[in-house]
């Protein structure tokens, strides 16, 4: 009896037991999304798995097949949202599942409505022939206040952020470009995103022929809300009675049926009164004789205060799409003071003492008009134009003296007037997984400087370059390839100077190759052929003095050259280990470096189109985690060689670099530290000396706002860095101290607020901007 009533409860239990086991088993959801006008694969498009009730799973972007597969899925009711920029969001419902689900093929329609609100927060990246899709983790997003903060939790292998100027660089040379949905923007507009809204980030670290001479390119994709609109503030201040440190930044958005408004101001400040330099000098004069002085200084004061607006105004219907953005930007650095006692060194009784003063404004509004069309069957155009207007103001006053008598005095003030613009226009076309592209992009500028030092000289010149391109993206097997062709043609000329000048051609082929090696592993070969310009302040054809000495001159025959450039990189993961390596090679002939020559008893400084300069480099690093969303450590090394063929001089140089840092995220504070050596550049006869920093940052977030304690240099007693100059007729070993930034500790305080949903605008994919301000500049 006691057995029958045993059995009548146990195999129940059993039998339920099994059937709920069976039940659990993890199952694949799977499929491939085309395009549905013409049935061709799409690629990079964001797949998210969510519960029913919209609590995230997991997320993942469609390969060049347009294929995704989600693995390991407990059974249960799920919702797929499915979304890519130029298409209609795509939500599917799979309800009750507990087997293998093949979706087979799903169609996503054209729209000119941008990517729908999505939140990812599972680690995730997906490489591509030109760049590396990242999914920050929710404990990532938490960690961070901006865009910028993003980048110090994602580790890129070639981006170094420095948390004291708010801004990201490269760990070679290059530029660096920012952009949102793929609108070109500024830094300030990065500091501007909440972490919230980002879903991935793009890392172009093979950008093609359209993103100009970037060397990286970093796109933030973010969603934008129906209605409604978002704004926050930053405020960042720092704590040393010699040290007055200040980063704000105010910025907010909102909607109104089809249009969009935005706005954002940043300001930076600093004023120190401990920065000095010691400086040593070797001068070879025309008639044989050498002096050797030395410079030992005594503190000065070091003040700047910037500011930047950006307004814009949108709008967007079904198929296109204007945008207007105004940006203004005002410089104005009263002080950048050096005094010092001169010492000749074979006598130290023949000294004088030496004051630098420099002060320098400047503002530059722009504006940037921008039209997108999205045509059929996966096409696109798009026209920008952008103008600019830059004035600058620019004073040194440099004085050696003895006993209150002055022996040298200069006084240079030069005023400069340089008015440009950019139009772009370029043409998309997608075949499934192939894509190709072509554009022309024209930059116009003219200038108009006065030089006032005892008398007045004015410059007017311009300048102009067009550039001209295709280029298509393919794939064959386990091979992708992109194969670029451009044509530039620059051209300058300087008023009432009819023998100077240049109108030069030049071919412009890009070519990348990247083969997928077993796991998640790849190798890719870079090579291009670059135009490069000389700049404006370079070509103009004045004299300056700069002390006693020396005299800085402008060579208007200077020529532009080309830029020969190969990379080679390897990319390996598994799980939360993260190694990349990469090796360079640049060779750049009849490239503009720097020259002096003795012209009686002066040294002349300027600039000329030398044999060649050639770079080498090798940089590897390592990034482990989030280790169970909550640590993770990355180190990067590398090594530069520089070799400078000169027509008079040949000279080498090879920095070595580290960089580390390590964090930990959790719940809602955050800690980290980093530490970087410094990278040295070399050009010519010039070595200018990078910086050694370190930090320790610790923050808590509560609701929408942050507050976050960093320390700045907490293990030396002083800041410097150093540069040095080979020339055997004017060379200098120079440092430059900054004592006070050294155990320097700021608070910063951010809030981030939103209001309803703002309306879902079409990307930008175009934004232009002149920086250059066509002035020389004169100093030590």
């Amino acid at each position: 009896m006691k057995k029958s009533i045993l059995n009548r409860v146990a195999i129940p239990i059993l039998l339920s037991c099994m059937i709920q086991g069976i039940c659990a088993l993890d199952i694949e959801i799977k499929g491939k999304v085309l395009q549905a006008s013409d049935r061709s694969a799409l690629e990079f498009v964001t797949v998210v798995l969510q519960t029913s009730d919209s609590a995230f799973v997991t997320g993942v972007v469609t390969d060049v097949k347009g294929e995704f597969a989600f693995n390991n899925v407990a059974n249960g009711d799920y919702r797929l949202i499915l979304s890519n920029i130029g298409y209609e969001t795509l939500r599917v419902e799979l309800q009750g599942e507990n087997r293998n689900i093949d979706l087979k093929e799903i169609l996503l329609e054209e729209t000119s409505i941008a990517l729908d609100g999505l939140t990812v927060t599972a680690t995730n990246q997906t490489t591509r022939v030109d760049r590396r899709l990242i999914f920050p983790t929710d404990q990532q997003i938490k960690a961070s206040t901006n865009g910028v903060d993003l980048l110090m939790q994602l580790g890129l292998p070639k981006v170094t952020v420095n948390p004291m100027n708010m801004a990201a660089t490269l760990v070679g040379d290059g530029e660096l470009q920012y952009r949102i949905n793929g609108v070109k923007v500024e830094l300030q507009d990065i500091l501007a995103l909440q972490p919230a809204d980002i879903i991935r980030v793009e890392y172009h670290d093979n950008p093609g022929l359209r993103y100009g001479n970037a060397e990286v390119v970093l796109d933030y994709i973010v969603h934008r809300p129906e209605t409604g609109g978002n704004g926050g503030l930053m405020s960042m201040n720092g704590f040393k009675r010699k040290f007055a440190f200040m980063n704000e930044n105010l910025y907010g958005r909102i909607n109104h049926k089809k249009s969009e408004f935005s706005f954002n101001y940043f300001m930076n400040y600093r004023d120190i009164n401990s920065s000095w330099r010691d400086n040593e000098e070797r001068f070879v004069l025309g008639d044989g004789t050498v002096l050797n002085r030395k410079e030992v200084g005594a503190p000065g004061q070091l003040q700047y205060l910037n500011n930047f607006v950006t307004t814009s105004y949108s709008y967007q219907n079904e198929k296109r799409m204007f945008n207007a953005t105004f940006r203004y930007g005002n410089f104005n650095q009263p002080h950048m003071d050096f005094n010092g006692t001169l010492y000749n060194m074979s006598n130290p009784d023949d000294k004088v003492d030496m004051i630098d003063y420099s002060s320098s404004g400047s503002y530059r509004p722009a504006i940037d008009l921008y039209y997108q069309e999205n045509l059929k069957n996966g096409q696109a155009l798009v026209l920008n134009w952008v103008g600019t207007y830059n004035y600058t103001d620019n004073n040194r006053l440099y004085d050696e003296s003895r006993n209150g008598v002055s022996l040298t005095h200069v006084n240079n003030h030069v005023i400069g007037k340089k008015y440009s613009w950019i139009g772009e226009a370029i043409y998309e076309k997608s075949f499934g997984a192939n894509r190709l592209s072509g554009g022309v992009r024209h930059l116009q500028s003219y200038s108009n400087n006065t030089y006032i030092n005892g008398f007045d000289y004015t410059t007017e010149m311009t300048q102009g370059e067009t550039f001209l391109y295709t280029e298509f993206k393919g794939k064959v097997q386990k091979f992708d390839y992109v194969i670029g062709i451009g044509a530039t043609r620059s051209y300058f000329s300087q008023a009432n100077k009819n023998e100077d000048g240049y109108s030069n051609y030049t071919f412009n082929p890009r070519l990348t190759l990247q083969y997928a090696l077993p796991g998640q592993s790849s190798i890719r070969l870079r090579s291009e052929v670059t135009n490069i310009s000389p700049s404006l302040s370079e070509l103009s054809a004045i004299d300056r003095t700069v002390d006693s000495l020396q005299i800085q001159r402008g060579n208007p025959f200077l020529d532009p050259y080309l830029r020969y450039y190969s990379q080679l990189t390897y990319n390996y993961r598994k799980g939360i280990f993260n190694l990349n390596a990469e090796g360079s090679f640049e060779y750049r002939p009849d490239a503009i470096m720097d020259e002096k020559f003795a012209e009686g008893n002066k040294i002349v400084q300027t600039w000329n189109n030398q044999q060649n300069a050639q770079m080498w480099t090798g940089l590897i690093g390592m990034r482990i985690g989030p280790v169970k969303d909550i640590l993770q450590f990355s180190i990067r090394g590398g090594v530069r060689h520089f070799i400078s063929n000169g027509n008079t001089y040949r000279h080498t140089y090879t920095n070595w670099y580290t960089i580390s840092d390590v964090s930990a995220n959790y719940k809602n504070a955050m800690l980290g530290i980093g530490v970087e050596t410094n990278r040295d550049g070399f050009i010519g006869e010039t070595m200018n000396g990078g910086e050694n920093l370190h930090f320790i940052t610790a923050g808590y977030t509560y609701k929408k706002a942050n507050l976050s304690f960093i320390m700045f240099n907490p293990f030396v007693d002083n800041y410097r860095v150093k540069s040095e100059n080979r020339s055997q007729y004017a060379s200098y070993n120079r440092t430059m101290y900054i004592k006070d930034t050294s155990r320097f500790w700021t608070l910063r305080f951010t809030w981030n607020f939103s209001f309803g949903r703002t309306f879902n605008a079409a990307q930008k994919r175009l934004s232009n901007t002149d920086e250059d301000s066509g002035v020389m500049q004169t100093g030590k």
